[in-house]
């Protein structure tokens, strides 16, 4: 149990680390709204490593830790919405067991877009905001599959 605790702790800290490098070094995809997604990288590697009722916990200290450093409200509403519908995506395909790390990743930050468009067309009250998400879905499958080759590489490590 305190293993898992401390395992929770130090991948808490590896995933607001991750997000801030992102946010700092500000990797510019040209369009607006699209990152990398670096902290999901933890997100996928503890689907294989620790439990969802784990990756949970994580995710959410991560998002309100990371919200209340660097963020704002609006900042930790998109990331829980876009954070929890993934992990629920994520969790369901891997128990499945026909999906791969890649197939889950990109599963995962298509489902993030897809909760972080709703977010935006109810609080802007305008269903037109839906018209850039089929950018943000295109921009999900290419940067999750990113995320996938080093979330596996990073499992495959552990693995041996």
């Amino acid at each position: 149990m305190s293993r898992k605790v401390a395992y929770c702790g130090v991948l808490t800290a590896l995933a607001m680390i991750l997000g801030y490098v992102e946010m700092a070094v500000n990797f510019n995809f040209a369009i607006p709204g699209i990152k990398l997604g670096l902290a999901n990288v933890i997100s996928v590697i503890g689907l294989y490593i620790l439990s969802p009722g784990y990756i949970f916990v994580i995710l959410i200290s991560r998002i309100m830790l990371s919200g209340l450093l660097f963020g704002n409200m609006m900042s930790i509403t998109y990331s829980l919405a876009g954070g929890l519908l993934s992990l629920v995506i994520m969790v369901v395909m891997k128990k499945m067991k026909i999906f791969s790390v890649y197939g889950i990743s990109m599963a995962g930050a298509v489902s993030h877009n897809i909760a972080q468009v709703l977010v935006a067309s109810v609080y802007v009250n305008n269903i037109h905001v839906m018209y850039y998400a089929p950018v943000l879905l295109i921009a999900g499958v290419v940067t999750g599959f990113l995320i996938g080759i080093i979330s596996k590489r990073v499992i495959m490590f552990n693995n041996n």
